[in-house]
């Protein structure tokens, strides 16, 4: 098993995916010249765009994307895999997937994951969100080999669903991926202790490049790229919203000596659950 340096750029992708196009390639060459082999990016990499109309307008087919375009030039000329931490994709049957893909150092597509759990919520702060309203769900959890290392496929909010990084974990993933594009409130709140408790949990990396900033749609992101590795040690870190590349090395013999440690996944059993009824209280209204 090879020691490698991955990076994290982190991005404010806008509605333009030509525009983005162009912010890529600047962030994933600063990556590579670096020396990093195994460069990701964010949750929507190619736009951000909350308007129905607009959005529909805006994405195509993989065969025709220009962010898909884009990396598997640059993951070619500069001998990287590269990982489109997700862009939005018209399928063939006009449904739009919140999609990742890992491109080999020869352009060619190693992997792609559909994110599973979609972002239907209604927060404090009035924002809601319907995920579901614009993307089809992912129903296959994804796990493929990188210079020695094997990643875990994750998109923004599964990071919120241990079970998908368990078993992504038991299926030899030491590297697990977490590209998103966390709303500032709730970033502020579990981005941090959730990545590393999910590095924690299965003795592996976690690397999550992030959206920040305020975008061009309104929406506002948290930043706060990182890279944690398998005892929870945040490894690097962009501290802030702004356009960032981060990086650190990964050393996949360091998840096999946390798992020794550590052997949780060893020694996971299975169990059922009894869920009995509270007991009523004496003098209780009926």
């Amino acid at each position: 098993m090879g020691v490698f340096k991955a990076a994290a750029v982190q991005m404010r992708s806008g509605t333009s995916p030509e525009r983005n196009a162009v912010d890529l390639e600047r962030l994933v060459r600063e990556a590579a010249s670096q020396g990093a082999t195994y460069v990701q990016t964010p949750e929507m990499t190619g736009a951000l765009v909350r308007d129905k109309e607009a959005r529909a307008a805006s994405f195509t087919s993989e065969d025709k994307d220009v962010i898909v375009a884009t990396a598997r030039r640059l993951a070619k000329e500069l001998g990287i895999f590269l990982h489109i931490g997700s862009t939005a994709i018209l399928r063939a049957d006009g449904k739009l997937a919140n999609r990742a893909l890992l491109l080999s150092p020869y352009g060619e597509t190693l992997a792609s994951y559909d994110k599973i759990h979609m972002f239907d919520v209604d927060l404090d702060n009035g924002e809601s969100w319907r995920e579901s309203a614009a993307y089809e769900p992912g129903t296959e959890a994804v796990v493929t080999g990188i210079d020695g290392a094997t990643l875990g496929f994750a998109v923004c909010y599964d990071l919120r669903f241990p079970q998908l990084f368990r078993a992504e974990a038991l299926a030899g993933a030491d590297v697990l991926s977490v590209p998103a594009a966390f709303t500032r409130q709730t970033g502020e709140a579990h981005w941090h202790v959730l990545l590393r408790a999910r590095a924690i949990e299965n003795g592996a990396y976690v690397v999550a490049a992030a959206q920040g900033g305020l975008h061009e749609d309104g929406r506002e992101t948290y930043g706060h790229s990182l890279i944690v590795d398998p005892w929870g040690r945040v490894i690097a870190e962009a501290a802030h919203d702004e356009p960032a590349v981060i990086v650190a090395e990964i050393d996949p013999a360091q998840s096999l000596a946390a798992r020794r440690k550590i052997p949780n996944l060893k020694n996971a059993r299975e169990f059922s659950v009894s869920a009995g009824e509270a007991p009523r209280l004496r003098g209780a209204a009926s």
